[in-house]
């Protein structure tokens, strides 16, 4: 997969969690709770629905990896996911 396939899974994925973030701009380096009002619990099941989508083991220790969009590819890239 490319990156802006990364991207778009990813983004997807926040979707099914947020619907409301529908046609927002996301910014790749800007972290998603600064961008849009996510509280932890909403970015704790964006964490379950990436597994679920990719089926990557996410450990909660890696939550801050996933803070922006480009560090959720450059974190799917590393696991080999979309190879």
């Amino acid at each position: 997969m490319t990156d802006a396939e990364l991207a778009e899974l990813v983004k997807s994925a926040l979707l099914k969690v947020a619907p409301d973030l529908a046609g927002e701009e996301f910014a790749a380096e800007k972290r998603f709770r600064d961008q849009f009002e996510v509280d932890s619990m909403d970015l704790l099941n964006f964490m379950i629905e990436l597994h679920r989508t990719t089926g990557i083991d996410i450990p909660e220790r890696d939550y801050p990896k996933l803070e922006t969009l480009a560090g959720c590819v450059a974190y799917l890239k590393t696991k080999g996911f979309g190879k």
